[in-house]
């Protein structure tokens, strides 16, 4: 079943992660969320896996070191646009994002932390695995133009636990 949630609807998922982005949301001492436009789905250890980058500058990064779970909410095509843009750019230590945005957190099926009511589309992973970028073992071309700061990502690699659609 949750093979063919995400097969019907990859070029979707795809599509929204590239031109608008994805909240992967967090829960520590506080709720957060956060916008990524890059990340996977595939299958590693036998396993679905939502491979989700941060970077370890950001506040999420934080909450990620000490969770063992995260959600992935996705907005319809061409909606939140003001909202993706907001939890983009500010940081969930100096916002309250939810409360800025007025995104609704829903109990997430399988997991602690929630989903978003807005949203379309929720993954709901438990960590398993998680990868700390080495910068000397990285492409130089790419290292020079997405890294000049050494501002690197951690990578999650979350099990997907389940993945639904609402709305």
């Amino acid at each position: 079943m949750l093979d063919q949630v995400v097969y019907e609807n990859f070029d979707w998922i795809y599509k929204q992660m590239t031109k608008g982005g994805l909240f992967l949301t967090t829960k520590g001492k506080k709720l957060n969320t956060m916008v990524i436009g890059w990340g996977g789905i595939n299958v590693y250890f036998r396993i679905p896996i939502f491979i989700v980058p941060v970077r370890e500058s950001r506040y999420t990064h934080q909450i990620m070191e000490n969770s063992r779970e995260f959600t992935v909410s996705i907005p319809q095509m061409g909606t939140l646009k003001k909202e993706l843009s907001f939890c983009g750019t500010k940081s969930g230590r100096d916002f309250d994002k939810f409360k800025e945005c007025g995104l609704t957190p829903i109990e997430a099926k399988q997991v602690s932390v929630p989903v978003i009511k807005e949203c379309k589309m929720h993954f709901e992973c438990e960590i398993i695995y998680k990868q700390h970028m080495i910068g000397k073992n990285l492409d130089n071309e790419i290292d020079n133009a997405v890294y000049s700061d050494s501002d690197y990502h951690s990578f999650y690699f979350g099990k997907i636990l389940t993945c639904y659609k609402t709305k």
